[in-house]
């Protein structure tokens, strides 16, 4: 991180009218991603605003087991990627209305706002503001897997035993775009949609002789990369970008049929009792500042306008190497995911790790 993104609070600019103050102060319990509230800016916040924030680390399908199991209580703001907003409200209820004018829109690009705004709309209420982004791709010894260039080359011969993928869905939908296939134009036909799972179902059954192991966490999968017991991987560009910086010949590379683009957002419980904080906590880190240590922390950029200045060189240098413009243009970025399309892909991942 720049030295300038290691601020004072009088340097901040804060708006005032923005935030509760001491006599308003709530507690916010935020469901989020790891990287996303770091020690740092959650001890800023509290001393600015008068609230106190106590943070749970989660991931997508936790939040929405979570947040299911109570009804849309436990938590005052969560942090669900964009494409799991609309399906589960539709089908269980789980989030409540954005309230837009307490919302500092101008901190935000407005290109990404608006397409969030838009994937999470229902009944023409909008339930997500875009925080952090990102894409999942390939992971590679570039050394020892310069030949693979797409998901379905982690099943080549030149690889075999040395790959490791993720038994959840972005390895569905990256191996369906490899094949030709278009899952995400297929989302509002469920046939369809159960025949291009089929066929992942088969070709991620072929592949298993290749699997070194099906990684759960990052911190395992960092591991089995620099041991060298991995060489090629799916996994996120800043998993990637995390290897590069202590062995240059692991990077990220965005796979030929195109990375897999995601929007980590804000949205608020059914049931979560500090609307205010969460509020004063979604217009607080998205100030380009704030922004920018959440960058250092997480090692992905947010939607905050303004904040990729602020923005450690050597991370921005990565980024440029894995996206050059038309791997950009490429990216298929998650839309809503219809309700029963997670029945239909648990199905698959069930049998594809039963297979022998």
């Amino acid at each position: 991180m720049k030295a300038s993104t290691t601020l004072s609070v009088s340097a901040l600019s804060l708006s005032i009218a923005l935030l509760s103050g001491p006599a308003g102060a709530e507690t916010l319990r935020l469901l989020t991603w790891g990287g996303y509230a770091p020690e740092d800016v959650v001890a800023l916040f509290e001393e600015q605003t008068g609230h106190t924030v106590e943070v749970t680390r989660s991931n997508n399908e936790e939040m929405i087991a979570k947040l299911r199991a109570t009804g849309g209580g436990g938590f005052d703001l969560v942090q669900p990627s964009q494409d799991r907003i609309a399906g589960p409200q539709e089908e269980f209820g789980i989030y409540k209305p954005i309230d837009m004018s307490k919302i500092d829109t101008s901190l935000f690009i407005p290109s990404m706002l608006a397409a969030t705004q838009a994937n999470t709309t229902v009944g023409g209420e909008v339930y997500g503001v875009p925080h952090v982004w990102g894409t999942s791709g390939l992971v590679l010894d570039t050394a020892q897997a310069d030949m693979v260039a797409d998901y379905t080359d982690l099943c080549s011969d030149a690889v075999a035993g040395r790959v490791s993928y993720r038994l959840k869905r972005p390895t569905l939908i990256g191996f369906a775009f490899a094949m030709g296939l278009d899952p995400f134009a297929a989302y509002g036909d469920e046939a369809a949609y159960t025949d291009i799972m089929s066929q992942v179902e088969e070709r991620l059954i072929d592949c298993k002789p290749n699997v070194k192991t099906y990684w759960g966490g990052g911190d395992e999968l960092m591991g089995l990369m620099r041991s060298g017991e991995v060489v090629a991987s799916m996994a996120w560009d800043t998993g990637g970008w995390k290897l590069n910086a202590d062995n240059p010949d692991i990077t990220f590379v965005a796979p030929a049929s195109g990375a897999l683009g995601w929007v980590d957002t804000f949205a608020l419980p059914a049931r979560g009792q500090a609307d205010d904080a969460a509020y004063d906590w979604i217009n607080f880190v998205m100030q380009p500042e704030i922004a920018a240590m959440i960058t250092a922390a997480a090692g992905n950029f947010t939607a905050s306008d303004g904040a990729a200045a602020f923005a450690d060189d050597a991370l921005k240098a990565r980024y440029e190497a894995s996206f050059p413009p038309e791997a950009i243009d490429n990216i298929k970025w998650y839309p809503p995911v219809p309700a029963g399309l997670e029945v239909i892909e648990g199905g698959v991942l069930d049998r594809v790790k039963a297979a022998n």
